[in-house]
């Protein structure tokens, strides 16, 4: 069976065709790392408008390449909204802003997709199962929000300690929690 041709004449990518094969697995796979739909559609939109303008910059020839680069736009999406979602929440709180809600019906078969339950159920058995220093960290940086120099303080160790355990945290949680691989959306 062939796939759908990514590239149009003269080279460029065709954005569409690479949007109607994989839109519904990205938004998935966004749902399940923010396990929250309305982020999910944040960021999936924004990685589709970024691919939309940078798509002349993509020098792939294949199909494999077209959805690399777009789940590295993804990547990329995801990791700007966990270094600046804190801020940017705060911001929106601070103003009074409110990100409009997705109709409620869209929300919840998204996240029947994305099989959210089995995700924070997962999340906490995965939380559980640190040790209980690194869990503690993890705990007060990424559910707290704090400041690392204030987990140091609240677990009276260095921040470079405090920063040693997250980063422990963080990467056996990501192990534990290892979803689909995009591999998987290529065979589709």
């Amino acid at each position: 069976m062939r796939g759908p041709r990514f590239l149009r004449r003269g080279g460029e990518l065709d954005v569409d065709a690479l949007y109607a094969r994989h839109h519904d697995d990205l938004l998935l796979f966004l749902a399940r790392r923010t396990a929250d739909v309305e982020i999910a559609l944040d960021l999936w939109s924004e990685t589709f408008a970024q691919a939309v303008a940078g798509c002349s910059k993509f020098r792939g020839t294949t199909e494999v390449e077209a959805v690399g680069w777009l789940y590295g736009i993804a990547r990329r999406q995801l990791a700007r909204y966990f270094r600046r979602g804190y801020a940017e929440r705060r911001a929106m709180q601070r103003l009074g802003l409110e990100r409009p809600p997705a109709d409620e019906e869209l929300l919840a078969d998204i996240a029947h997709r994305a099989q959210l339950d089995a995700v924070r159920t997962e999340l906490s058995a995965a939380l559980a199962s640190l040790s209980e220093p690194v869990r503690e960290a993890v705990e007060l940086r990424v559910l707290d929000e704090l400041p690392y120099i204030e987990v140091a303080q609240s677990l009276s160790i260095s921040e470079q300690a405090a920063r040693a355990r997250v980063s422990r945290g963080l990467a056996a949680l990501a192990d534990a929690l290892e979803g689909p691989r995009i591999e998987e959306a290529w065979a589709r």
